[in-house]
């Protein structure tokens, strides 16, 4: 069973930075792992994805070149690496897992979410 603990929540301002980690258990082999964000009011939304075993990223277009998402797997865990915040990145953030999914694939696709941890930026 995979589990998937976010951690990393915090209040900055713009212009600041944040790193987000998710320590991750209960799997092996190739896995597709991302961040998704949820603002209140707002559908759940991609932000980053990698596949573990190639490194293979993506990015929403609206954090390209601020966010950075890399996964340690010698640690299991998961970061994302967030410079130059802006308010509309405030939101919860979500860490998710699916061996099938894709790194492109809407969150709907991925069968493991932790609980979250919230991000906030004035």
């Amino acid at each position: 069973h995979v589990q998937l603990v976010e951690s990393g929540e915090g209040s900055v301002q713009a212009g600041g930075s944040l790193r987000l980690s998710c320590a991750a258990s209960g799997y092996t082999g190739n896995y597709c792992m991302g961040w998704f964000r949820q603002a209140p009011g707002k559908e759940r939304e991609g932000v980053a994805a990698i596949y573990t075993r190639t490194g293979q990223t993506y990015y929403n277009p609206s954090v390209k070149g601020r966010f950075t998402i890399s996964a340690d797997n010698a640690r299991n865990t998961l970061y994302l690496q967030m410079d130059s915040l802006k308010p509309e990145d405030t939101g919860m953030y979500y860490c998710a897992a699916d061996a099938l999914a894709g790194i492109q694939d809407p969150p709907s696709h991925f069968r493991y979410r932790g609980h979250g941890t919230q991000v906030t930026v004035s």
